[in-house]
């Protein structure tokens, strides 16, 4: 690995040879998934055997305190699901310590939403993004595979009674599954401060057959809501890829995110470390660069630095997954989404 000293990388670090900033972390902290999304883990986790351990706190510390010191102004704790890591809360409060991350931000299924959530807020937990993929609980048993619909919904308006100003729901967009729901989470959002964002399916490698039957371009909402009267909206430093999409009569917001679309990645502000301690680059790309090593010490931290800045340089201008390949990613649960 070549190696660059950290003196010479410059006021703005994280920057690609693309000249992209790179301001946002995804940080995986579990590959465990309680649910049996269709899309993702049809079967379930299965734990690999003699696998690595996760990242320790000490670990997820000493990752967050060099991408902060290179740059990086928002962490999302993501998973498998995140918050089945009995130390969860300790995690999140180590990263709050620090004073240059702006933004602590979660993605979970909302399985413990309606219990834990006050406590997540009080930890630093400042933004939440819960995954619901059809408001019919039938449906959304059928794609989750697991019977937890009035508990996820319970979870987000315990949520909005702790002081949350407004919650992301994610759904994924699945063409004879859930495509028929869009009226039904309009109207959802109609008096509800939810940003109700719909992910193109994406795909897998394990996936194939499962996304050629439902994938659904995600051009077809953006032009229901143009048509309706919604309008686009400019995207903020520390923004995700979604277009975000407002209407004067609605006080919840659409987020379209469609990695399919041209020129899709030319915004890309974010990186991702997965939970065993691998930088990946992009979610559709190589197998990613060790960093563990490098997390042993707080004396590594200018060295770990250095790694990262010279991995960066490495970084594709755009996925090929228009072209249908998906790199080495055989489902999202590894890697956090």
């Amino acid at each position: 690995m070549q190696t660059i000293q950290i003196k010479n990388i410059g006021n703005n670090p994280l920057m690609d040879a693309f000249q992209r900033k790179y301001y946002y972390l995804r940080l995986s902290i579990t590959d465990v998934c309680n649910f049996r999304c269709n899309y993702c883990l049809p079967n379930g986790y299965q734990p690999e055997a003699n696998k690595p351990s996760f990242l320790s706190l000490n670990e997820i510390r000493r990752v967050v305190n060099s991408f902060s010191a290179m740059g990086t102004e928002k962490v999302r704790i993501t998973g498998g699901e995140p918050t089945l890591r009995k130390d969860f809360i300790p995690i999140v409060e180590t990263i709050a310590q620090n004073e240059n991350i702006q933004q602590i931000a979660l993605t979970t299924n909302g399985y413990r939403l309606a219990k834990d959530v006050e406590a997540w807020k009080r930890a630093g937990i400042n933004s939440i993004n819960v995954s619901i993929d059809s408001l019919d609980p039938r449906m959304f048993h059928r794609i989750t595979g697991v019977d937890k619909f009035d508990d996820v919904m319970r979870g987000i308006e315990r949520a909005f009674e702790v002081g949350y100003q407004k919650i992301k729901v994610n759904s994924v967009l699945m063409k004879d599954l859930n495509d028929t729901d869009f009226a039904s989470f309009l109207a959802w959002i109609k008096d509800k401060p939810i940003q109700m964002r719909f992910i193109e399916l994406m795909q897998t490698g394990e996936m194939d057959s499962f996304f050629q039957k439902h994938h659904l371009s995600g051009q077809v909402l953006a032009d229901k809501l143009l048509n309706s009267g919604w309008t686009l909206q400019s995207r903020g430093l520390l923004d995700g890829p979604a277009k975000i999409f407002r209407h004067p009569d609605y006080v919840g917001e659409i987020g379209l995110i469609m990695p399919y679309e041209k020129n899709f990645c030319a915004s890309c502000n974010r990186l991702r470390v997965s939970a065993k301690g691998k930088l990946h680059l992009c979610l559709f790309g190589e197998e990613g660069i060790e960093l563990r090593d490098l997390l042993q010490s707080d004396d590594q931290q200018l060295q770990l630095q250095a790694r990262i800045y010279s991995a960066l340089q490495g970084k594709r201008e755009h996925h090929f997954l228009h072209n249908g390949d998906s790199g080495v990613r055989a489902n999202l649960a590894s890697i956090g989404g």
